[in-house]
């Protein structure tokens, strides 16, 4: 009896958990399968040209050179081929072996699309694992959840052929790899995790290379020990682990870059290649000499960031414009989306420890020196993981290199800032948000860790207050402890909202006026 009543409160515990996760996945599939068959064909930024290299995969078997002339780019001259194309060739070869049944054309084009679909799909089973590592309170990882997969144009990326979508998903897979490593210390197990994420975003989308670059200093980082006032590292786990995880990376994405350094005469990213197939074969107002831009006009970088509509439409276009940057969505829902990063910023940067010890973000127990591939005495690595991922046992915290994890955050968030800026100044200017979607997940990590710290301040002034002995509450006392979860369930509800009412309210309408 005892064990059976054991049994029944453990299935009451985690069947809240388990309806949120069902909920989250329908949430998703309703949603991104509505945009996927409502959205007519070319209609989301420049699918119609991003489609024309699967098609040539899906009818020919091979994949094709960038100078290939029927899918180049009419009025620019060059193709997306010259570019790392493993999302389109998925596409391409699930085209390909639907083909083996059918020959309808909207069938073949709308497994193209499933292809980026999955990719969401697979995000959001990492984006949930990641947020069971991030944060340890079961409403701030939902919280996390929602924020990243629901955001309107985080949605909207799933739902029609680009590279994006498998770009996002190498995020959520690379970071979560990254932070097992770092939590862990380089289990075999979590360098193949983190190798997947990265050959996937090799072989994707160069504007997320930034990451690629932080899981290569955070490993020398992890490494590295200062004992006695020099800095040591520690040779032989950095070159085991090191060998391991590059020899899966390079046999992942070495035989692309070979390909484009064969084909494009030594240029193995393919870059300056296709700014001679541009030259060649591009409409002669688009060549990159007679192109007008900030750059060719005299004008200023700050003049072009401060003076023109470049912040507001990347901010407003990576919150939502669907289509080509023509279908917006409420009012409210941008003035939400504004509010609640600026918010989660500010309370992330809140100092605050006046109150009291505020709740630990990111941490990194110290490897002391020790392979953790081969287990201590009584079976078990040291040190022992709790469920939130923070260590227990005899592993110390390592503050240093959990700031420099930030620092690398930071930078991922810059890095596709920057080239967005880069872009528009001198090449074509297109303030897109789609260019910037890169720092979700670190933005609304450090967004609801802004919650985090607050819903702490909160408690803190709770505490503080104290009712009187005669019961009632003195001026000032603070609101009731449950606050912090009705909170988290508004916030739930308003980002499911806006996501409801963004496709069927506002782009549905749309779509069905064309």
């Amino acid at each position: 009896m005892m064990r059976k009543g054991k049994r029944n409160t453990h299935t009451r515990r985690i069947r809240p958990q388990a309806l949120l996760t069902v909920c989250f996945f329908a949430i998703y599939i309703i949603l991104g399968l509505s945009l996927l068959i409502r959205q007519p064909f070319g209609n989301p930024p420049d699918e119609f040209n991003r489609y024309l290299i699967p098609q040539y995969i899906a009818e020919h078997g091979t994949l094709p050179n960038g100078y290939e002339e029927s899918i180049r780019i009419p009025a620019y001259g060059f193709s997306y081929a010259f570019q790392p194309i493993l999302p389109y060739m998925l596409q391409g070869y699930s085209m390909r072996l639907a083909g083996c049944f059918t020959q309808d054309p909207d069938i073949l084009f709308y497994t193209a699309r499933l292809v980026d679909f999955a990719f969401g799909l697979i995000m959001a089973v990492f984006v949930l694992l990641l947020s069971r590592k991030w944060f340890r309170d079961s409403r701030l990882q939902w919280i996390f959840s929602f924020l990243t997969m629901f955001m309107p144009q985080s949605l909207f990326l799933h739902t029609y052929v680009n590279t994006d979508s498998c770009c996002m998903m190498s995020i959520a897979i690379m970071l979560y790899g990254l932070t097992c490593c770092l939590q862990d210390h380089f289990r075999y197990r979590s360098c193949l995790v983190m190798s997947a994420g990265i050959i996937l975003c090799a072989l994707s989308y160069y504007n997320a290379y930034g990451f690629i670059l932080s899981c290569i200093l955070l490993f020398f980082a992890h490494f590295l020990s200062s004992r006695g006032g020099r800095i040591r590292l520690d040779w032989k786990p950095f070159l085991k682990k090191g060998l391991f995880i590059s020899a899966l990376v390079l046999l992942g994405i070495g035989w692309w870059f070979i390909r484009s350094y064969i084909l494009y005469d030594g240029d193995i990213l393919g870059l300056r290649a296709r700014s001679l197939c541009g030259e060649l074969y591009g409409n002669d107002d688009m060549k990159a000499d007679v192109r007008i831009t900030y750059q060719s006009l005299g004008h200023t970088v700050p003049s072009m960031l401060f003076r023109s509509d470049f912040l507001v439409l990347s901010l407003n276009s990576f919150i939502c414009m669907y289509g080509p940057m023509v279908v917006t969505t409420a009012l409210w829902i941008y003035r939400f989306y504004k509010l609640l990063f600026l918010v989660g910023i500010l309370g992330c940067v809140l100092p605050l420890s006046r109150f009291g010890q505020p709740p630990e973000g990111i941490s990194f127990p110290d490897p002391a020196g020790r392979d953790t591939d081969k287990p201590l005495p009584g079976g078990h690595p040291e040190p022992m993981l709790s469920g939130s991922g923070r260590p227990v046992g005899p592993g110390t915290e390592r503050p240093a290199l959990n700031r420099f994890f930030h620092v690398n955050m930071a930078l991922c968030m810059l890095i596709p800032f920057i080239l967005s800026v880069i872009y528009s100044y001198s090449i074509d200017y297109q303030p897109q948000g789609r260019y910037l979607m890169p720092i979700l997940i670190p933005l609304c990590y450090y967004c609801v860790r802004g919650l985090e710290k607050l819903f702490f301040l909160f408690g803190s002034l709770r505490q503080h207050f104290k009712i009187s002995k005669d019961g009632k509450r003195p001026v000032g006392q603070a609101l009731p402890g449950w606050l912090p979860t009705g909170l988290c369930i508004c916030l739930a509800a308003l980002i499911t909202a806006a996501a409801f009412i963004t496709v069927y309210g506002y782009a549905f309408p749309y779509y069905a006026g064309l």
